[in-house]
């Protein structure tokens, strides 16, 4: 059988911090959807942002996801078809995606600050799972973007269809339901800093590794209607998506890497049985699909 008539799954980590429940909830069900499957799985080290990104955080995220019973069949330890696997090492992958975009004008340069856009809004941020909506400042004035040679020194931002409907079956969900323009706006594509934004990198990685199967978290269910646009774009196929519910803590507050006493290493410890975790995410899966 061919690796594309294979399904094929990933574990993407950022290493910007120590792995929680959350996190290990997601990568447990991703590991066992391909296992069940038969499927290959792929680790993926997505460590684009190299100001948060540290050495000891990417040994971190090894550790703790063989500690909690997972592995993989391809990765930046393990090499395979379609590395590199960290993302850091994958930018002329990116780049080649940037310029189909621009030659075929599905994006153009934006100049807006995040205090632009806040002052244009006049209203704080209020989802922090999200991107900030974008006023199209730049959208009608922008420049040609054939003169631009690389994308760097401004934001990049793909057009998105005004009043589109973009849905999609989700494996965990259902159908969902996002209108382009008033759900989401024009996004980034490419940051001023000249780092790939996450939505670009994803999906241009997702088809070079021939992922058939994106399992991630319900916070990313808006982006995979953004990402859905940029797959269309481009010309790639696009995989089914699993988004699991979201884990939170006592205070009913979603999980992040500051919950220190409930990241792996913390459990891992204190003794935490991995078997037993791999159990309660079992059983805490089926038991909020029943009431969805």
């Amino acid at each position: 059988m061919s690796i594309a008539e294979k399904s094929r799954g990933r574990l993407a980590p950022s290493p910007t911090g120590y792995l929680h429940l959350g996190h290990a909830r997601t990568f447990w069900v991703a590991w066992q959807r391909i296992c069940t499957t038969g499927g290959r799985l792929v680790l993926r080290n997505e460590d684009l942002d190299h100001q948060r990104c540290k050495p000891e955080f990417v040994q971190a995220m090894y550790e703790d996801l063989r500690w909690l019973g997972l592995d993989w069949d391809e990765g930046p330890d393990l090499g395979g078809p379609f590395a590199p696997y960290s993302q850091s090492e994958r930018r002329s992958f990116y780049l080649q995606a940037w310029r189909k975009l621009r030659d075929t004008g599905f994006i153009y340069p934006c100049t807006c600050t995040r205090k632009d856009l806040e002052r244009a809004l006049q209203a704080p941020h209020d989802d922090e799972a999200d991107e900030i909506r974008y006023p199209g400042t730049c959208r009608s004035a922008a420049a040609t973007t054939q003169q631009f040679e690389s994308p760097a020194g401004v934001s990049w931002r793909f057009r998105v269809p005004e009043s589109e409907t973009i849905a999609f079956d989700d494996l965990y969900w259902g159908q969902q339901q996002f209108t382009a323009g008033q759900d989401f706006s024009d996004f980034l594509i490419w940051r001023r800093d000249d780092i790939p934004a996450y939505q670009l990198a994803v999906v241009v990685d997702d088809a070079a590794m021939q992922i058939t199967e994106v399992v991630r978290g319900a916070d990313l269910l808006k982006s995979t209607a953004r990402q859905l646009l940029l797959i269309r774009a481009l010309g790639f196929s696009a995989p089914q998506y699993f988004h699991c519910p979201l884990m939170f803590d006592e205070s009913h507050i979603r999980l992040a890497k500051r919950h220190d006493a409930l990241g792996l290493r913390t459990l891992r410890a204190q003794g935490v049985d991995p078997a037993a975790l791999r159990e309660r995410f079992a059983e805490e899966i089926e038991w909020a699909k029943d009431i969805t």
